[in-house]
């Protein structure tokens, strides 16, 4: 690949990344959808880790499936982009357990900045479930990075013939 189009597919992947963490900001700490517009008197936590989920799964059918989809599969989806554009981005942070940590230490702080500011919940489950967002995120990078590196490396190779 040139270096012009490396510099350029680098820039777009910065650029990509900044968009994705003001989009994550904007719905975790302001969305008046998700209810970030009520600032908590007291301070609301969870330390009890597959409590909130096993709550969403068991009360599923009462709390409906946006609340279900939003708790569960949301915080999932919403750190996939983390993981997957990371390592894009500089070639030190393609390896799991770098993701992994980036991943739940990133989620971390933003559960500490929910606490602190009282828009939303402190929960250790959105820190596992974001934290594995992160990982199948790197895990769909690891693929197409191959599957990119395996096709480029037979265009190449018949180049080369």
């Amino acid at each position: 690949m040139k270096e012009k189009t490396r510099k350029r597919i680098t820039w777009c992947g910065w650029l990509l990344f900044y968009l994705y963490i003001i989009l994550l900001c904007y719905f975790l700490f302001l969305s008046e959808h998700y209810g970030r517009d009520i600032i908590s008197k007291e301070y609301r936590y969870n330390l009890e880790l597959f409590k909130e989920i096993k709550r969403f799964i068991k009360y599923r059918e009462q709390l409906g499936f946006e609340n279900f989809a939003v708790n569960i599969l949301g915080n999932i989806l919403a750190f996939a982009p983390f993981g997957f554009l990371l390592p894009m981005l500089k070639k030190s942070y393609r390896h799991f357990f770098v993701i992994a940590l980036f991943s739940a230490l990133f989620s971390l702080s933003i559960e500490l900045v929910q606490l602190y500011t009282r828009v939303g919940i402190f929960d250790v489950d959105d820190i596992l479930m974001n934290t594995i967002g992160g990982i199948l995120g790197y895990i769909v990078f690891t693929l197409l990075h191959f599957i990119y590196r395996r096709t480029h490396k037979e265009t190449t190779v018949k180049k080369g013939d």
